[in-house]
């Protein structure tokens, strides 16, 4: 399949947003090693283990005047000339030289990350009113590490599965 970018950038934090950005990484099936979170009913878990987002969402916020760069909203990793509009729920992606990630579901915004944007408008990342503007979660499929300069791309579910440990 097509939509090939690679990683901007990783970043972990010890709870709660920012997040910042970390040299290599390895990926465990809860996530990058190092990285919690404040609230773990909402954030975190097999099914939500590492958060994506595209810089060029990231540009055309800051753009907008909102006070964003990678890590501020808390995603784990920030991706650059990735389809971003073929990143929806189940999708596949082959991160490096093979984590294998699986889109579960867009994010929720919450009023965490209301200060990096414009009169708090912390909505302007969902889904539901602003299409192509959510972060993402995704489940970990195949562990390993990662570094920022990795290449992403989206892989077809056969793909997945040959790639993915039996």
């Amino acid at each position: 399949m097509s939509g090939a970018g690679r990683i901007l950038q990783l970043s972990i934090s010890a709870g709660g947003v920012p997040k910042r950005a970390v040299a290599e990484v390895w990926v465990t099936r809860l996530g990058l090693e190092g990285d919690a979170h404040r609230d773990a009913e909402h954030h975190g878990g097999p099914d939500r283990a590492v958060c994506l987002f595209a810089m060029e969402a990231i540009h055309a916020l800051a753009a907008e005047g909102h006070a964003i760069a990678p890590g501020a909203i808390g995603e784990n990793v920030t991706t650059e000339g990735l389809a971003w509009d073929l990143v929806v729920p189940d999708t596949y992606l082959l991160l490096g030289e093979g984590v294998l990630l699986q889109v579960t579901r867009y994010t929720s915004p919450c009023l965490t990350i209301a200060p990096v944007f414009t009169d708090r408008q912390y909505s302007r990342v969902s889904q539901k009113r602003h299409p192509g503007f959510s972060r993402v979660y995704t489940r970990v499929l195949t562990e390993g590490r990662l570094r920022p300069g990795d290449g992403i791309r989206i892989v077809s579910e056969r793909e997945a599965v040959r790639s993915s440990p039996a």
